[in-house]
């Protein structure tokens, strides 16, 4: 696992009426701080990314739908660096994965129906902060966005 990711299991308490989806509270141990929450949505079989924040921190959880999400470790101090690792997140894996800076990330949304991602960062959006990079020529992450039969 990258250095410094979180991955916290989340619940969801259905009842005849739907359901509660918690994501992300100020009490819980991994929340730092508040900064904006916005949503991003893609069809399926589109790639969202790479992208890299400088100050931010992302708090990642898929209220609807599947995405592969995957991380590359870009700091050279971290005893991960250059490490890829995915995570397969949304309708079966409901959690929230929290993204320290410095770590490359893109999301390919999987599945048959559209994802809803949501994410609530350290700080509001600012473009200036964030590094993007193409999803299919970006040659400093050696990475096959293609469906993988295992």
């Amino acid at each position: 696992m990258i250095e410094g990711l979180i991955i916290t299991p989340l619940r969801r308490i259905p009842d005849e009426r739907g359901s509660i989806m918690h994501m992300l509270r100020s009490d819980s141990p991994h929340f730092i701080k508040f900064g904006e929450i916005y949503f991003s949505t893609a069809y399926p079989g589109v790639i969202k990314g790479w992208h890299e924040h400088t100050k931010q921190i992302q708090n990642y959880s898929v209220i609807s739908g599947m995405i592969k999400l995957v991380l590359y470790d870009n700091r050279n101090e971290s005893s991960t660096y250059k490490k890829i690792q995915e995570i397969f997140m949304g309708d079966d894996n409901y959690c929230l994965v929290t993204i320290p800076t410095g770590i490359i990330m893109g999301y390919k949304c999987i599945g048959e129906k559209k994802c809803i991602l949501a994410n609530c960062s350290t700080l509001p959006h600012d473009p200036t902060e964030m590094k993007s990079y193409d999803p299919l020529n970006f040659k400093d992450i050696d990475y096959d966005w293609s469906l993988k039969m295992k």
